[in-house]
């Protein structure tokens, strides 16, 4: 990348990250990401690649209209990289607004491989997530260890599927809250999808946990947007936001129709007294070995 390109896209990055500070919130269309990712290193091959790789996921341990994949990296500011972290369960409580069937429960995911961490594309989103979320002032959790230059990044790639028997429901949760700092998520493509599914919408922390995406109250919508075109991407500021997102829907009611994408849940290290605090290793993971450079 010469200079001027270099400081082109840096720009247009910081001006992202502006009104992600500005409104703890930013949805950034995906004609935009695959320009900003190819400058920081996605190939045209690997940004083809990345547009199947949900078609080799697992079964979801909790959720029957889901396929599942999940990694965890540690984006480490104090290095310039980010790299892979050994497998653990995982785990969200209803205390860090997370209310569902499966709260507090410990949940076991297939890992991610290497067709999706070596996946240039992927790596290109780790470095754009740690450059717009760099040194944000943001409302701390609980039992997070603020003092660390290090940030958690747990990689879902997850398949929500919708049969003429089930429907899929991106967050069958309800209005919530992922135990974050910043949630990042990633639109890679979907089928037979109606044009009015899965909008997410973010609400004013004072909206009612676990009540559906259409029980919320207007006046507590601060913000509505919809994945629809390949890498269309939205940051939230976990903490300070909560939010919802309306079922997948086919067209036909006698098909099936698939939404796919990549979320970023990424927070600080977590102490002693924090429900994943026996999960919440910063070992690097041996037998699946990735580290990427991050732009300074």
């Amino acid at each position: 990348m010469n200079v001027f390109t270099f400081n082109n896209v840096m720009s247009e990055i910081l001006s992202i990250r502006s009104r992600y500070v500005r409104d703890r919130a930013v949805f950034v269309p995906g004609d935009q990401m695959t320009r900003l990712l190819a400058a920081l290193g996605a190939t045209e091959e690997d940004l083809q690649k990345i547009k199947l790789v949900s078609d080799n996921l697992s079964k979801d341990p909790t959720l029957p209209f889901r396929e599942s994949r999940n990694g965890r990296f540690c984006i480490d500011f104090d290095t310039a990289q980010a790299y892979r972290l050994e497998f653990q369960p995982f785990v969200l409580s209803a205390e860090e607004d997370f209310v569902r069937h499966d709260s507090n429960m410990v949940r076991r995911f297939d890992e991610i491989g290497n067709d999706l961490q070596l996946n240039s594309t992927l790596q290109a989103l780790l470095k754009f997530k740690s450059l717009v979320i760099k040194d944000v002032p943001i409302k701390h959790r609980p039992d997070l260890d603020y003092t660390s230059n290090k940030w958690v990044c747990t990689l879902f790639n997850l398949r929500t599927i919708t049969t003429p028997d089930l429907t899929g429901e991106p967050a069958l949760e309800g209005v919530h809250s992922d135990g974050v700092d910043h949630t990042m998520t990633t639109f890679l493509g979907s089928r037979n999808m109606t044009a009015d599914s899965a909008v997410t919408q973010v609400h004013d922390m004072r909206e009612t946990n676990a009540i559906r995406w259409d029980e919320t109250d207007p006046a507590l919508i601060l913000g509505s947007w919809q994945h629809q075109d390949f890498l269309d991407t939205l940051l939230i500021v976990d903490h300070e936001r909560k939010h919802s997102l309306s079922p997948v829907l086919a067209v036909g009611e006698e098909k099936t129709a698939t939404r796919d994408m990549l979320i970023f849940f990424t927070r600080k290290p977590v102490q002693e007294g924090h429900i994943s605090y026996p999960y919440d290793s910063l070992n690097l993971h041996e037998a699946l070995p990735m580290s990427v450079d991050l732009l300074r």
